[in-house]
């Protein structure tokens, strides 16, 4: 009997979709390089303390060089969802379309001797969208990422001003930075994600932010957020839901 109900449950599971995805309804924000804490540490005149983060990212960032994406991926109509149906036949596997790794600017690492901007205190940093399965992002509207200077909230400040708190320090700490693709845009074409069985060559779409004068000596806290329709990014029990928060520290002697 118990063989005879494992088999039929087992009937109902799809080999490439979560028959259950309760806890991904909104997509997370992470940021690249992968830190401990989510703390990027960087002492310029220590190429020890940078050289970790270049390593990683030049891994991370392969899959995005432009004639793998040229080899795999489809060239995108952009501003409009890539939805693949099956129509009552399995349509696998799906495509994917093209992220260059030049659209990340100044933040590509291509031919970059300031080794995407660590070796003088210009770091990129690279933000991500964690992938939910059939998600149509956007809402079919336009959406992009944006990031401030921002302190997290204790209920200690509660009702103090702003100034009393120390956040406003930190958007003055933070200083000014550039963003790309520009203004931080997601393209919709990236949406809907099927999977990774499915998707087998699928790259998620980034954000590079290239932070250019961060205050040096300083612990800054920065908040990285998705604007988009049909993504909140208020729900203080979720930390992580459509938004990301990491601390920044430029050191100079």
């Amino acid at each position: 009997m118990f063989t005879l109900t494992m088999w039929v449950m087992l009937q109902t599971v799809s080999d490439h979709t979560p028959k259950y995805q309760d806890r991904l309804t909104t997509p997370g924000l992470m940021i690249r390089p992968k830190t401990e804490n989510l703390d990027v540490i960087v002492n310029v005149s220590d190429t020890e303390s940078w050289d970790q983060h270049v390593q990683k990212l030049n891994k991370f960032l392969e899959p995005y060089n432009d004639s793998i994406q040229a080899q795999k991926n489809d060239v995108c109509r952009p501003g409009r969802y890539y939805e693949q149906p099956d129509n009552g036949v399995l349509n696998y596997p799906k495509r994917a379309c093209q992220f260059n790794r030049t659209q990340l600017g100044d933040c590509s690492g291509i031919g970059d001797p300031t080794h995407y901007g660590y070796s003088t205190g210009q770091p990129c940093v690279f933000i991500k969208m964690n992938r939910v399965i059939n998600f149509y992002a956007g809402a079919n509207q336009s959406m992009n990422v944006t990031c401030v200077g921002k302190r997290p909230r204790h209920s200690r400040d509660k009702g103090k001003p702003i100034a009393e708190t120390g956040r406003d320090e930190d958007a003055e700490n933070l200083g000014h930075f550039v963003m790309f693709p520009a203004n931080g845009s997601i393209d919709l074409m990236y949406f809907p994600y099927y999977g990774k069985k499915f998707h087998v060559n699928y790259t998620q779409p980034l954000v590079a932010v290239k932070f250019l004068n961060v205050t040096p000596n300083v612990e800054v806290n920065v908040e990285c957020r998705i604007n988009a329709a049909n993504i909140a990014t208020d729900d203080e029990r979720d930390k992580f839901a459509g938004r990301v928060a990491f601390k920044l520290r430029i050191n100079k002697t």
